[in-house]
């Protein structure tokens, strides 16, 4: 879902900024929840670490396809927000998408702000959308494939119609910019399609291994009902 080079220039990026600086605002939303509830600050500063390494691998080692305006990725947030917290997975994907650009990219960061957006706000999004398809008394590990695709579904979506956006801000509404927009939005129905089924095998892994994957590595719901 990296926003090309090009697509915002100039004084547009001032908007970038804006919106990241929102975005941060949520991550620090999330990470004070996860504190309070899920394990303390110790707790979130392990999953932070574990989550920023798999973001780091799911940009670096998984397929990922230049197409259209973007990228197209398998970022696996609500796999991480389900195993990890909202507040870890945040962090791990704003340090991760850091990291890649340090030392991989360094062509991406000036469009760090608008990438930051693009993963962050559908995050906050899903955890709040959660509250609303998951029933209280279940964990994690019990999920149906409905549920689970209906959290990808929505950060699938979220991160398109963010792409969407900054390609429209870019560039307008001209003939090829709606194109490639398209473009990219069909490629990524693969990754909505992919994701609910990689959500759901992990569960299921983390249901069987039961011992290996509860303590202060995993988000308490995973296993505990709210």
């Amino acid at each position: 879902m990296h926003i090309e080079p090009g697509v915002v220039t100039g004084a547009k990026f001032v908007l970038s900024y804006a919106t990241a600086a929102a975005a941060f605002c949520l991550t620090a939303k999330m990470t004070w929840d996860s504190i309070r509830s899920d394990g303390g600050a110790a707790g979130l500063a392990l999953r932070s670490v574990v989550t920023t390494g798999l973001v780091i691998c799911f940009f670096e080692v998984l397929p990922h396809h230049p197409v259209g305006v973007s990228e197209v990725h398998l970022i696996l947030g609500s796999t991480l927000l389900l195993l990890f917290g909202a507040g870890a997975a945040a962090i791990g994907l704003a340090g991760g998408l850091l990291v890649q650009g340090l030392l991989f990219a360094p062509f991406d960061l000036p469009q760090y702000g608008m990438n930051v957006t693009t993963l962050l706000i559908p995050l906050w999004a899903i955890g709040l959308l959660a509250t609303k398809v998951i029933a209280p008394k279940t964990a994690y590990v019990d999920l149906k494939y409905s549920q689970a695709l209906a959290l990808s579904t929505a950060y699938q979506g979220g991160i398109v119609a963010w792409v969407a956006f900054w390609a429209i801000y870019g560039h307008g509404f001209n003939a090829d910019n709606l194109a490639n927009i398209a473009t990219f939005g069909l490629a990524y129905m693969s990754v909505i399609l992919l994701e609910p089924l990689i959500d759901l095998g992990v569960l299921a892994i983390a249901k069987a291994l039961n011992r290996f994957s509860r303590g202060p590595l995993f988000n308490t719901r995973l296993h505990q009902a709210a």
